[in-house]
């Protein structure tokens, strides 16, 4: 089933916010400098192939399509460029946008990525399969379970294994909990940046207690290495269920609050409704996938669409907008929390017993306690862990619904221990390109919004 995200119709007149720029001229002795190719020009010298490239190409339109795309909001009047981060809090990492304004009115964004980059893909080319979710597990550090069940299930693809119901009902549970405390996440940062501040500390109230669970199961509040090639890293511990739903327990007054304090506000309505739309046509020729896709109105969901685990045996609705702004982008989130707790008590319901792990020895260490039992458990232990285990030759890409969209894995093998190739198609990243054409002619006060509804994660954007 699909569900539609609704809206008030009231409004109230918007509140501009006059910013005062000030003028400073350089000193005679300093050189100004130069970033060639990445540097943003004017737009009213901007020849047509440099639109084409920014904007046209992209969205199949001809030179002078995009150029006149761009020069409907330029006048006779200076423009100014101006950079927005990497360092500003609210561009949610180190991101850096090169804005230019004609006053208050963004015509032109481009967004600059790279200050974070770790070369984490390059690294999972020099780390063994065994080792490899400690590496991808990093990259969207708000939601890590997502990155490491796409790399596992790439690896059982070429493995041509499949993992015990109960591991893949855990990994279920575990997924769907992240999701919840990654949209938490985003409930407290999105207030934050809008000027809901109390929103931030609600927010953060919640996902405390969501990592709270997340901890009891794998050690760790972040950064877990519990999805593993061939299953989980442990079985889920005594009194798990309690914690589960202490959780479903206390959410939906809270979330009901959050209705209250958020769309029942109007100045929060008249801040996100109408700004940065895209339309789902711009969604599908950018890549654009997740709550900014689904809130165009396109239906779309891999959980549903191309199941993978045991989505296809779980009853859940898939939220959709209808105007592609920045309030449908945060509905679709506040709903899908809804949604995950439908998930996550069907997991309490049909959970299967069983092992957590496939108990095939090429692939599985021994356990713990027979390690002080065997001389072979012993070196099947140091070899596994030191040496990996080989992967047969071929390639597979396996796709996933992350809380930000599509994330895929693709793996190229070698018949090593080894990928020889590894690439990570992260959500995040390509939700990024849509920036330009959600600020085109925009206000600066909602570039500020806008960046935040697109939920960007750094750490996979600069992986």
């Amino acid at each position: 089933m699909t569900l539609v995200v609704s809206r008030f119709s009231s409004r109230v007149p918007r509140r501009i916010v006059d910013l005062m720029t000030a003028t400073h001229e350089l000193p005679t002795n300093v050189d100004q400098t130069s970033e060639s190719a990445q540097e943003l020009t004017s737009a009213g010298v901007v020849a047509a192939g440099e639109r084409l490239r920014e904007l046209g190409a992209v969205l199949r339109l001809s030179e002078n399509d995009a150029l006149h795309a761009e020069r409907e909001y330029v006048s006779d009047d200076e423009t100014m460029i101006i950079n927005m981060g990497p360092q500003h809090p609210s561009t949610h990492g180190v991101l850096r946008l090169m804005l230019e304004l004609q006053g208050e009115t963004v015509l032109r964004c481009k967004p600059i990525i790279g200050y974070l980059h770790t070369g984490m893909e390059r690294t999972g080319e020099e780390l063994t399969y065994l080792q490899g979710p400690t590496n991808v597990t990093r990259m969207d550090y708000a939601a890590p379970l997502f990155t490491e069940l796409a790399f596992s299930l790439t690896v059982e693809k070429l493995l041509e294994i499949e993992v015990p119901e109960r591991a893949i009902w855990i990994r279920m549970l575990m997924t769907e909990m992240n999701r919840i405390s990654s949209h938490l996440l985003f409930m407290a940062t999105n207030g934050m940046d809008i000027g809901a501040v109390s929103m931030m500390l609600y927010g953060w109230r919640e996902r405390e207690e969501a990592l709270r669970f997340l901890q009891e199961v794998t050690g760790l509040r972040m950064n877990h290495n519990y999805i593993r090639p061939g299953g989980v890293a442990a079985d889920l511990p005594d009194g798990w269920r309690d914690g589960v739903l202490r959780l479903l327990d206390m959410l939906p007054p809270r979330l009901a609050e959050y209705d209250t304090l958020m769309n029942q506000q109007p100045i929060w309505r008249e801040r996100l409704q109408g700004v940065g739309a895209i339309t789902a046509e711009e969604c599908l020729a950018l890549g654009v996938t997740g709550p900014m896709l689904r809130s165009t109105g396109y239906d779309w969901d891999l959980r549903r669409d191309m199941p993978y685990l045991a989505f296809d045996q779980i009853e859940f609705d898939v939220v959709v907008g209808s105007y592609g702004d920045c309030f449908d982008r945060y509905a679709i989130r506040l709903a899908e929390i809804h949604e995950s707790m439908k998930i996550v008590r069907q997991c309490l319901e049909k959970m299967p017993k069983g092992d957590y792990r496939i108990q095939d020895k090429k692939v599985t260490p021994p356990p713990r306690a027979r390690i002080d039992e065997s001389m072979e458990a012993l070196i099947h232990h140091f070899k596994i862990f030191t040496e990996g285990f080989k992967v047969p030759e071929g390639e597979a890409y396996v796709a996933i619904e992350s809380p930000r969209g599509e994330l895929g894995c693709y793996i190229v093998s070698d018949g090593s221990s080894k990928p020889y190739r590894m690439h990570v198609r992260a959500p995040s990243f390509v939700n990024l390109q849509s920036l330009p054409h959600l600020m085109q002619g925009s206000l600066v006060a909602d570039a500020v919004a806008i960046i935040s509804s697109v939920d960007p994660i750094l750490g996979e954007v600069d992986r």
